[in-house]
């Protein structure tokens, strides 16, 4: 089966580039368009309608350039609007779950951290799968302006070491054996994370297990590219684009754009 269109991603903002990454070292004959909606981040603080909204409109950008399935590079996103979303348009979605059943099942402590937004937190997606887990003492924080940080290129300011102590101290002392980070943006911080956390706490994102899946869908669904031509990878930001351009590489074309 081959389909050369490309792969849609989108995203509040830089964040969901550690999905991309990640999908592109799996898959790097196929064309990409990565979509930050910087300039409407954090989507963790917005109701559940407004995510809904944003998620529509991110993906309407997508579609116009014939994409061939979407993925929602955002936790937030996908907590609140991916049925939505699956309902309204005739195309692939992939969504982005805090990986909580990797983090459950192999807890010795029986305690794990999720450090996510709001928004992903207080959703009932969310809730829903943490309820399979009863056995577990799930600690909750939300990363209250983690993301706000890492969008204005803030991500080693003393400011950010503050708030990551702030946070991940009261997880290390209910003796958690596993962190999991419940949104795209914090893989970045994770060599913040690590000077601030003991040695045996794992962290877990979910970016190579969503690449599997887009892989599986392309496979089973979709179509790969078929071209012996060097693959694009296009990223549209409608914020300041100094800021994706630094995390993806300056390689690659950023453009500005109203959305």
């Amino acid at each position: 089966m081959t389909n050369n269109n490309p792969i849609g991603l989108f995203d509040s903002g830089i964040g969901g580039t550690s999905i991309w990454k990640e999908i592109h070292n799996l898959l790097p004959n196929e064309n990409t368009i990565y979509l930050a909606d910087s300039k409407n981040a954090p989507y963790g603080q917005k109701s559940k309608d407004e995510i809904i909204q944003l998620s529509f409109k991110n993906t309407e950008f997508l579609l116009d350039q014939n994409c061939k399935l979407i993925v929602v590079a955002c936790n937030t996103a996908t907590t609140n609007a991916i049925k939505e979303l699956r309902d309204k348009y005739d195309v692939p979605f992939i969504g982005i779950e805090p990986a909580i059943k990797p983090a459950a099942t192999n807890s010795k402590t029986q305690k794990i951290g999720i450090l996510a937004t709001k928004g992903t937190l207080n959703s009932e997606l969310f809730y829903k799968n943490v309820e399979k887990f009863q056995d577990i003492k799930i600690v909750e924080q939300i990363g209250y302006n983690l993301v706000t940080l890492i969008e204005n290129g803030e991500m080693n300011s003393p400011e950010m070491n503050d708030l990551l102590q702030e946070y991940l101290t009261p997880m290390i002392e209910q003796n958690i054996d596993y962190l999991v980070l419940g949104c795209t943006h914090y893989p970045y911080l994770i060599p913040q994370i690590e000077k601030i956390i003991p040695k045996n706490i794992k962290i877990i994102d979910s970016g190579e297990a969503v690449a599997r899946q887009t892989k599986a869908i392309l496979e089973n669904k979709v179509g790969f590219r078929n071209s012996l031509e060097k693959s694009t990878q296009i990223f549209y930001t409608n914020a300041n684009p100094k800021v994706l351009s630094e995390i993806v590489g300056k390689k690659y074309n950023v453009i500005k754009k109203d959305f």
